[in-house]
């Protein structure tokens, strides 16, 4: 019978597990996820689940695929945050291994003088020799300690979702500063096009002039207008100086060092025609912060039957065995053998509401977590419905710019033919020329600009992580 107790009473108490058992997320946007689509989505999107990594590939750059590449090996804001993923888990595992039996071994020696008894004789000179093992357990009665390593747990589950979130922030960040790097080098190139031709503009409005055939006011007015692009150009190397240090640490380098391989102008690369975006439920599956926030609402839930256990009373195990006397020799006899197992309860009973009102703090802390979970899934579908809209209309925007461009191009070939015939002036040719200019910076700011918002719809859409590294990274943080 007593026996038949001793097996049945572990699955007892592996039953009695105290506070609310975590039911999942609770029902957020169901509207949004019931009509499957998002509402921003334009005719150059496709419900199709897109790529979860490598995004960036689509731009067809091999050189940012490179810097992308470099930041997620070396930078250190991914070093940091793979060291929390690595806290995280030891501190689960430190939570685990705290509900099982400890066992220390110790070894004793006594020096004592005692006094003469009744005042009479000399005095008595004890040494005592003793070798043993200390075993403790305390009974996880109610299951406070499961829970516990629930709550652990869900926090490694949470910095692994951080870790994504790291990788998604990343890589979106390189992508911005190389495209803003290419932006402000086209820029440059454009600006040093226009003061070039504004100088023969003005150097011909002054013949103009000393003939007599132009007004000082013209002459000053040309000048006011090289004057304002040469001084244009100096916040254009300032950024081309900050977009190259901010890739150089990005990719964990000293600012400076991709100043060679960078210093050659390239085209922005623009992105695919077609772009995949999924769904709402999907967005809301796949984003880090969505799942982070998931892992921390598991998290509280389980902090509460924690909370709840402390209120109830504790069952502990000490045990005792040792070997001493003495002589040296007497820890080595085994007649010398002393045994104590001492069970104990305790029970916090009279505390006045102090282990009540830890739960009640902890019930709090998880409504808190629930909250957060609910304005995070709602914030990342606005956040992707925002740069869905962004981009649609910058797509636009390029279109009408381009057009524009065409016909300030046309107009000045139309133009050159006039000054050829002799029916038009090449100083109004010029005029034309540098118009078109202007046409050309702007679209390539346009293209700049759409090539950026297709950086951050990938990251509203929580991309730019791969759930394979993760594991990868898991596995090599896991203590053994």
């Amino acid at each position: 019978m007593r026996k038949s107790l001793f097996l049945v009473l572990p699955v007892i108490l592996a039953g009695c597990t105290v506070g609310p058992n975590y039911a999942g997320p609770p029902t957020t946007a169901s509207v949004a996820v019931a009509r499957g689509s998002f509402v921003r989505a334009s005719s150059q999107t496709t419900a199709e689940a897109p790529k979860l990594s490598n995004w960036w590939e689509s731009l067809d750059d091999p050189l940012l695929d490179t810097l992308v590449a470099d930041a997620l090996a070396h930078s250190p804001t991914i070093d940091q945050v793979t060291a929390r993923v690595r806290e995280a888990q030891a501190q689960a595992r430190q939570q685990k291994t705290g509900q099982l039996p400890s066992v220390s071994a110790n070894g004793t020696v006594i020096r004592a003088d005692l006094p003469p008894i009744g005042g009479e004789g000399g005095s008595t000179d004890l040494t005592f020799y003793n070798l043993g093992l200390n075993a403790a357990w305390e009974v996880d009665l109610f299951g406070g300690g499961r829970r516990g390593t629930e709550q652990a747990n869900a926090a490694v589950g949470a910095r692994i979702a951080d870790l994504a979130d790291a990788q998604v922030s990343l890589t979106a960040g390189v992508a911005q500063a190389y495209v803003a790097l290419r932006d402000v080098q086209e820029r440059m190139r454009l600006n040093a096009e226009a003061t070039a031709l504004q100088r023969r503009q003005l150097a011909l409005q002054r013949q103009r002039f000393e003939q007599g055939t132009a007004s000082k006011l013209d002459l000053e007015r040309l000048q006011g207008q090289l004057d304002q692009t040469v001084a244009e150009a100096i916040p254009l190397a300032a950024q081309r100086d900050e977009y190259l240090g901010q890739l150089a640490v990005l990719t964990g380098r000293a600012p400076g060092a991709l100043d060679a391989t960078l210093a050659a102008p390239k085209p922005v690369p623009l992105p695919p025609a077609q772009v995949a975006v999924g769904d709402p439920a999907q967005l809301i599956a796949r984003r880090p912060d969505v799942r982070e926030a998931e892992r921390q609402l598991a998290a509280a839930t389980a902090g509460v039957g924690v909370s709840k256990a402390k209120e109830l009373p504790t069952v502990r195990f000490l045990g005792l065995l040792g070997l001493g006397g003495t002589t040296p020799r007497a820890v080595f006899d085994l007649g010398n053998l002393t045994t104590l197992a001492a069970p104990s309860l305790s029970w916090s009973f009279l505390d006045f509401g102090r282990a009540k009102a830890a739960t009640r703090a902890s019930e709090a802390q998880r409504d808190q977590a629930d909250a957060t979970y609910r304005r995070t899934v709602l914030e990342a579908l606005q956040d992707a419905e925002t740069e869905l809209s962004r981009f649609a209309n910058r797509r636009l925007q390029l279109g009408q710019l381009a057009q524009a461009e065409a016909t300030a191009g046309r107009a000045a070939v139309l133009n050159r033919q006039r000054v050829a015939a002799g029916t038009s002036r090449l100083i109004d040719q010029l005029d034309i020329e540098r118009q078109q200019i202007a046409a050309r910076i702007a679209v390539a700011q346009a293209r700049a600009g759409l090539t950026t918002s297709y950086i951050a719809v990938n990251k509203a859409l929580g991309l730019g992580w791969s759930a394979g590294d993760l594991r990868a990274v898991s596995d090599r943080s896991a203590p053994s």
